[in-house]
């Protein structure tokens, strides 16, 4: 089995960042294109998409599909389209299907599903101008939908929504799934993931589809750390969606993600690299030395300093507020949400352990603890 956590790159805009990948399509590109910048990755996908040859319920979609021959389609997905068009040759009903999607008229989510359109030798109708299904089912319905079959490829995480839009103007749909979502192997890494991301081991964590999101939480959920994940990533661990759709249930969860403009793997890719270098990378003299925190990788002027998990939480606190006074409940609560005094105490008298100075961390008596600058 491939190692789940891949060492660090020479140098880049990500050194010293641990950033989790929590997707199994194409997860080497991402890995790799971040490992180039620097980072050091933590692979633990989510889901994966079922093998077609297990999928009946597929075959059974595109057989009634090809027998109703809908009047118009809705294609959300590029791959998605490639794949149900691999199935159907599967099953012999490839040419029977092309005909089919040939003879009635086709909507497109965005330009990649227009051109997997295309590839096949078909054309569209119409395509969202912001990549979204909302904004083509209000293109929709714009005509008087009453009456008429719609086939809708779905893309593995239905918006029932706009589905019901459809539905509620008199259109009956056929939908088609033509990727479904399992637990991949080696699935005993998504709850290491989880871990290391209530731990403080990482700055980062990437999602490229909304059920890996709601697979992690469930994954917590059993862990009886759903509370402190949630915690974590609105304090301190940035959570990275590919699109809106990815985005959506993190913001149910009352986490705010970074979401590109454009909804590709190179813009997210682009965007955590920005991020990252812009706000979680800081500098700050003290009466000790000049002091870097770049994500895991913490320097005292030229020494590198090595923080355990804890510590750096710590750290990163301190430096962030300048030389001010953090209190001790506020301290305490970024170990954890339910943490004790004492936990507090023996982290700070490891910290200052580590660190080349031990007073650059100042005791503020009955009040707290602030950097010595």
């Amino acid at each position: 089995m491939t190692e789940a956590i891949r060492s660090d790159g020479p140098g880049g805009q990500l050194a010293g960042f641990r950033i989790g990948v929590t997707s199994d399509r194409r997860s080497g590109d991402l890995i790799d294109a971040l490992e180039r910048r620097g980072a050091s990755v933590f692979h633990a996908p989510a889901l994966k998409i079922a093998p077609i040859a297990e999928d009946v319920a597929l075959l059974a979609d595109t057989a009634a599909v090809v027998s109703a021959r809908p009047d118009l389609f809705i294609i959300t997905t590029a791959y998605g389209m490639r794949r149900w068009f691999e199935a159907a040759d599967a099953a012999g009903l490839g040419d029977d299907l092309l005909d089919v999607l040939g003879s009635g008229r086709i909507y497109v989510r965005g330009p990649k599903a227009r051109g997997a359109v295309r590839a096949a030798g078909l054309d569209d109708a119409g395509i969202s101008s912001d990549e979204t299904t909302a904004t083509l089912v209000d293109q929709l319905l714009q005509e008087d939908l009453a009456g008429l079959t719609i086939g809708v490829q779905l893309h593995a995480y239905a918006d029932e929504h706009q589905l019901e839009r459809l539905r509620d103007a008199g259109a009956t749909l056929l939908t088609v799934t033509p990727y479904r979502w399992i637990k991949p192997e080696g699935s005993e890494r998504l709850p290491r993931l989880i871990e290391a991301v209530c731990t403080g081991q990482l700055d980062c964590v990437t999602f490229t589809s909304a059920p890996a999101v709601d697979a992690m939480f469930s994954t917590a959920a059993e862990q009886g750390m759903q509370e402190d994940l949630v915690h974590r990533f609105r304090h301190g661990v940035l959570a990275a969606a590919v699109g809106p759709v990815t985005a959506q249930p993190l913001l149910d969860a009352g986490i705010t993600p970074i979401v590109p403009e454009r909804f590709r793997m190179g813009a997210l890719i682009r965007l955590v690299c920005d991020h990252l270098a812009e706000h979680h990378v800081e500098h700050l003299r003290t009466r000790s030395g000049q002091v870097e925190v770049r994500g895991r990788s913490v320097r005292v002027d030229d020494a590198r300093v090595d923080l355990a998990p804890a510590q750096l939480v710590l750290f990163k606190a301190l430096l962030s507020a300048r030389g001010a006074v953090l209190s001790r409940e506020a301290l305490t609560n970024l170990l954890t949400p339910t943490g004790a005094g004492h936990a507090l105490d023996m982290s700070v008298n490891r910290l200052r352990k580590s660190l080349p100075d031990p007073a650059l961390i100042e005791t503020v008596v009955k009040r707290g603890y602030r950097l010595n600058v």
